[in-house]
């Protein structure tokens, strides 16, 4: 079917703009590391202040556009939205190693921060798209299938970064491969993506009929459907789902960011074992995924759980799980290796569950403003990881000082849990009275003047 045709292209745009994303991790490690990789390329004495910007500053960008990227999909659709941030991070991304040789950490920041413009589309242009294809009765399916991406582009950003930098291509190598994958998946975009059903060319038209009328939304109604800023604003499930989002993020940027460094600084691994483990973790979210999506899709068909029910255990599970995991890493010692990485591994892996539990409620909420929603979010959680790399970088002054990073896990695990609580307390997966409120006057206005016709052919007849 067109739709599972779509989820794979929006997965394969999601491995590519992870890799775009993530594997700067691996890569300042490697610039900053002469004896991991090739001793002929230019290496750098960056101090932990700057290493944290150059973590940060793609989120610096990325909050810029979160927002104006959901009206831009909304305005010009996702498939050209969609297109031109990629382009332009993959673009960016060639380019890096140039712009670090002429102005070192700041020109890499300055990268970053464009990179970051870019693609803090993507979220909103996924989420409108998928909502856009997906039936109700496969939004889960589909959509989870499609977030896996992010999982799959973590390991890739993880383990394939290292065994470039490794290699004699050394840290560019990262950049041109990068790069080049972007601008490979732009071309498949390009041919083969549609924002809609009805604007597909090759779709038949049973499947036609069945997605535009299951979700009920045509291109002229869509545009003339206020945005319900207010009803977003006072409703409660947005503001939990804002919380459960927000710490979410939290958690997993502190692993994104700062695993590579934890793991060469504190547990002592080479670029080749740092890639490896650094991988790892991301490889067991992968598949995580799968397993979570197959007992979600019997347990939903079985009415076992409601959708709300679904979505609340699924995300406790992310995050409290990751939580408890946390804060026992933190009292592990450096030589106790094994058990650090086993715990590291866990704690990524179980945390896949979260894009069942609340990284799609934004379609449950509100389908016909889910790309408004998620560029809200995505604002907000990139704000949030900003600030990690830079909290991380205020508290580890020694980073091969085990107890600064316990701080670092410690604070990671309390944000994990209130977040989750908070979404216990007020979060659903009701479609919320602000969706369609147009829709719901128009059909009022409609039934009053349907009555109104009535009374007065009534009246005449009374009359004659």
């Amino acid at each position: 079917m067109w739709s599972w045709r779509k989820a794979l292209l929006l997965f394969l745009g999601l491995v590519v703009t992870t890799i775009l994303q993530y594997n700067v991790g691996v890569a300042v490690v490697a610039m900053t590391n002469a004896t991991s990789v090739n001793p002929e390329l230019p290496h750098y004495n960056w101090t932990e202040p700057q290493k944290s910007y150059i973590l940060s500053s793609y989120y610096w960008g990325s909050a810029l556009t979160q927002f104006p990227g959901g009206y831009l999909c909304k305005r010009f659709g996702a498939k050209l939205v969609l297109f031109w941030g990629v382009i332009g991070s993959a673009m960016l991304t060639v380019w890096t190693p140039q712009g670090i040789y002429m102005a070192s950490w700041k020109a890499y920041c300055a990268i970053r921060w464009l990179q970051g413009l870019c693609q803090g589309v993507t979220l909103p242009c996924i989420h409108q798209h998928l909502a856009n294809w997906a039936p109700a009765v496969e939004r889960t399916r589909l959509g989870a299938f499609a977030y896996t991406g992010f999982d799959c582009g973590n390991v890739l950003a993880m383990y394939a970064a290292g065994m470039l930098a490794s290699s004699n291509l050394g840290w560019p190598g990262i950049s041109y491969t990068s790069g080049a994958l972007g601008l490979i998946w732009c071309l498949l975009w390009l041919l083969l993506g549609s924002n809609r059903a009805n604007e597909a060319p090759c779709i038949g038209q049973a499947e036609k009929r069945y997605i535009v009328g299951d979700l009920q939304r045509s291109a002229r109604r869509e545009r003339r459907l206020a945005i319900p800023w207010r009803g977003i604003f006072t409703s409660p499930p947005f503001y939990a789902l804002l919380c459960a989002r927000c710490a979410d993020t939290w958690g997993l940027a502190t692993m994104q960011a700062e695993l590579p460094s934890y793991l060469n600084n504190v547990l002592g691994l080479d670029m080749h074992s740092n890639a490896l483990f650094s991988a790892l973790p991301f490889l067991l979210m992968w598949m995580m995924c799968y397993v979570y999506l197959l007992i979600a899709d019997v347990l939903l068909r079985r009415r076992c759980l409601s959708l709300t029910a679904l979505r609340k255990t699924y995300n406790s599970i992310a995050l409290w799980t990751p939580a408890a995991i946390m804060l026992a890493l933190g009292f592990v010692e450096s030589t106790q290796k094994p058990l650090a990485l086993v715990l590291v591994t866990l704690s990524v892996g179980v945390s896949s569950a979260a894009t069942i539990g609340s990284e799609l409620n934004t379609i449950d909420l509100s389908p016909v403003h889910a790309s408004i929603l998620s560029g809200i979010l995505s604002t907000f959680t990139n704000l949030v990881a900003l600030c990690t790399p830079l909290v991380v970088g205020v508290l580890v002054k020694h980073p091969t000082d085990r107890s600064e990073w316990q701080l670092v896990f410690s604070i990671a695990a309390m944000v994990l849990f209130a977040g989750n609580v908070i979404y216990l307390i007020w979060g659903t997966a009701e479609t919320q009275p602000w969706n369609d409120n147009e829709s719901r006057r128009e059909s009022a206005d409609f039934e009053d003047a349907k009555l109104e016709i009535e009374t007065n052919t009534n009246a005449k007849k009374i009359l004659n």
